[in-house]
């Protein structure tokens, strides 16, 4: 290629990964979407004549922005050890491997620490001029949109400062090819006519907003329902929120119902909060915490003497609880002597102290939850048949995290933002690829273990970067998005072997001999390293001679056979 010699691009294509199984198409930890260019085209189109040139051209050259950040991500990481020149040509490389555009580099000239940039490139078999000249024939103005948007939010990113592309030449308007310059912003006179095509807040945005300011009024108005602090649009989670505001406008006593982890005590607060009691207390109680000998006087008082080491009257809570909420989690743990204590707080609405014979009202709304089944405990004789049904009168049952699968995308941002500012981290997001191992795994802890896994890829991800699915679990994850390493013809395919448990047993299953495996590995290497022995050799941990002994060994075999 003419201009600007590149480095090798071996680095940057095995990072690409077909998952043809599951439909997928992995960039490093990006998902990616293979498609035509005639259905991107045909979006184009769409966008030119229904929102006209100048709106299709924001949206255009915002989306190309976004996905050229991206990229220059993804090129810090791959050679951030690398010269700044070979890392920064990270993002023409990429936009050829994605099918975008040839590049070919004129001028480059930058400076890291001063923040300078200058530079010009020609592009050659862009998509989008093609598809304009198609759809709309020969233009009076450069028409390569995305591309430049492109161009612009990779080199801004990398720099980290706005650098403007301009198109100054266009294959669309009848030139052989189209030129880009590239240079800070201010160093165009005429910046500011191309700038409202890199912000947000476009006259279509605006009346897209105000639409859906309408849209929000009319669902106010239509139906008036109290917000909660619960995340899920699931519609088993939805169910469950609407059973739990019906029952706060009452004083039913609820029994909340789900696996270890789903957030029942959250649901409780939510209740309480929705309720008319939410000025008063809401006590929280975890029976399973609490020694049996301990329970009663927790729950309901001790008076002064009333056993060793009571030296003091004490309120329960139940007491504490006066007015309010009171919640008892893992209700099935309790003894069978203060289960009749409790029968008559929740009938009379009275109590006694341990070791007093006054009574005291007391007026509680109570939520119970567990995670086991009270109707086999009752059968077991572990729980009384009346406290059963006393309780039973109102259940809830929330769903466990991984039938609601399509919650969990909305729990994590969530949790990443909560996390980042008690941390007091600033990152980028999570990757596509942590994404969809964190939708695909099965959440025996539920919420309790998403928010751990949440956590800990906040406190490792480094700063200002993406949390990546090496932060999450702590230890080897078997994705289902990665295929094992080995085709139907025995070779291995590059970015293929994530699982080495799955690539041993595909080895051994193809029935290839030992010397075999070791051949394919050494060939896989020195075509992943576009024939260079010595990086070969490093990826396969052994010394350049003894590569060079095991190719020479090779060969003499070959001849011989």
């Amino acid at each position: 290629m003419a201009g600007i010699p590149y480095p090798e691009i071996n680095d940057l294509r095995s990072l690409v990964r077909f998952s043809s199984d599951d439909g997928l198409i992995w960039l490093d930890q990006n998902r990616m979407v293979l498609m035509h260019a005639a259905a991107l085209g045909e979006l184009r189109k769409e966008l030119i004549t229904s929102l006209g040139t100048e709106q299709a051209r924001r949206v255009l050259t915002r989306m190309g922005y976004a996905a050229g950040v991206r990229d220059a991500e993804l090129a810090r990481k791959i050679r951030g050890k690398q010269s700044l020149k070979d890392a920064f040509v990270v993002g023409p490389q990429l936009h050829m491997l994605e099918g975008s555009v040839q590049v070919e580099a004129v001028r480059l000239e930058m400076n890291a620490e001063t923040g300078e940039f200058d530079g010009e490139f020609i592009w050659h078999n862009t998509w989008e001029a093609d598809v304009h000249l198609k759809e709309f024939g020969h233009a009076d103005a450069p028409v390569c949109w995305m591309e430049i948007g492109y161009a612009s939010g990779y080199t801004s990113a990398f720099m980290g400062r706005f650098i403007l592309f301009k198109e100054i030449e266009c294959a669309a308007t009848g030139t052989n090819h189209c030129r880009i310059v590239g240079r800070p912003a201010e160093a165009w006179p005429d910046a500011d006519a191309y700038l409202p095509y890199f912000e947000e807040d476009s006259i279509l945005g605006k009346l897209l907003e105000l639409r859906d300011q309408v849209d929000q009024l009319r669902s106010t108005l239509c139906q008036r329902r109290p917000a909660t602090n619960l995340i899920g649009a699931s519609s088993g989670f939805q169910g469950a929120i609407t059973l739990i505001t019906k029952a706060a406008a009452t004083n039913v006593t609820v029994l909340l119902l789900g696996e270890t982890g789903v957030g029942k005590e959250r649901f409780a607060r939510t209740l309480h909060e929705l309720s008319a009691r939410q000025a008063a207390p809401f006590v929280a109680v975890n029976c399973a915490a609490l020694p049996h000998d301990l329970i009663e006087s927790e729950l309901f008082g001790v008076e002064k003497g009333a056993y060793t080491g009571a030296e003091h009257s004490r309120a329960g809570k139940f007491e504490r609880a006066d007015g309010g909420t009171l919640f008892l989690d893992e209700i099935g743990e309790l003894p069978l002597a203060a289960q009749a204590k409790l029968l008559r707080a929740l009938q009379e609405g009275e109590i006694e102290r341990l070791g007093d014979d006054r009574v005291r009202k007391v007026n509680v709304r109570l939520v119970a939850a567990t995670n086991v089944n009270l109707h086999d405990a009752v059968k077991e004789g572990r729980f009384r048949n009346d406290l059963y049904y006393r309780l039973n009168v109102y259940p809830v049952t929330i769903p466990p995290l991984r039938e609601r699968a399509s919650d969990i995308p909305l729990l994590v941002d969530a949790m990443i933002k909560r996390f980042c500012a008690l941390h007091d981290k600033k990152l980028l997001g999570i990757t596509d690829k942590a994404r969809r191992a964190l939708s695909n795994h099965n959440w025996p802890g539920n919420i309790r273990e998403l928010e751990n896994t949440i956590e800990r890829g906040v406190i490792l991800a480094p700063q200002h970067d993406w949390i990546e699915l090496e932060h999450l679990f702590a230890g080897p994850v078997r994705a289902d998005d990665a295929p094992v390493g080995v085709g139907a013809d025995g070779e291995l395919r590059a970015g293929e072997a994530q699982d080495t448990i799955a690539l041993a047993d595909a080895l051994l299953q193809h029935g290839r001999s030992l010397d075999d495996i070791e051949d394919m590995f050494i060939r896989h290497a020195v075509a992943q390293a576009g024939g260079n022995l010595a990086s070969a050799a490093r990826h396969l941990g052994i010394t350049r001679p003894q590569l060079s002994y095991r190719l020479k060994k090779r060969a003499r075999t070959s001849a011989a056979d």
